[in-house]
């Protein structure tokens, strides 16, 4: 493990006290969790008594099924892939995705240049209904076109920000194609109308087609005869 990496931990610790959440460092690279609360005033500190002056990328997470992927499992689950090809019947005692806590993360790739570390800072909503937590633009001003892309493709909210419009999808478009609870396949296509001078919706007009990786479980029974 860098001591570079141990001393930047210890500094942390030293700098934002008890307001990191949680610390971890794993293929030397550290990983820290700040309450969104207060996470505009320890991006600050982190910025100015910490020396990270570069904010390298913003993204999200969706927790969703976390670890419960259909290539790791023994059993098929109704999740995953397999939702884009079976019709699965809800399960009543399934629970609500927006109900749950800690579903959304806002993930913070930060680089100090003078002092040549890096850190990443998790930062979790407090509702996943509506995930929200504070713009950095004012701290980092490249933020601007980060947390656009994480709002159209996640949902997370950046409250603050100045112009909070989707950057990659249409401006009509429904829904947050990175969240594990969107669906696989699509009901409208769009194309732009010559005649009308302008981008249409129409139905889908090619066959929907979801690939699936090939599983290999262990409780099926092999061939006797190969």
């Amino acid at each position: 493990m860098k001591q570079s990496i141990l001393d930047l931990q210890t500094k942390l610790q030293e700098v934002l006290g008890e307001e990191v959440v949680a610390s971890k460092i794993a293929l030397d690279e550290l990983t820290i969790e700040l309450k969104p609360e207060t996470a505009f005033a320890n991006f600050l500190k982190i910025r100015d008594d910490l020396g990270f002056e570069q904010l390298i990328d913003i993204t999200a997470v969706d927790y969703l099924d976390f670890g419960e992927a259909n290539w790791e499992t023994m059993s098929a689950p109704n999740k995953g892939f397999s939702r884009g090809v079976f019709d699965f019947a809800e399960d009543e005692n399934e629970i609500d995705p927006n109900a749950m806590d800690r579903r959304y993360a806002a993930i913070y790739h930060l680089l100090s240049v003078s002092n040549n570390v890096r850190l990443r800072v998790k930062v979790y909503p407090d509702s996943t209904a509506m995930p929200v937590v504070d713009s950095v633009i004012d701290i980092w001003n490249v933020a601007n076109w980060f947390e656009r892309e994480a709002f159209d493709m996640y949902g997370v909210l950046f409250k603050g920000h100045p112009d909070l419009r989707r950057i990659l999808t249409d401006y009509g478009f429904v829904g947050h194609p990175l969240r594990k609870d969107f669906p696989l396949q699509g009901t409208v296509e769009t194309r732009y109308d010559a005649e009308k001078g302008r981008v249409i919706y129409e139905p889908v007009s090619i066959e929907n087609r979801v690939n699936v990786p090939r599983v290999i479980r262990k409780n099926k029974e092999a061939p006797s005869d190969v």
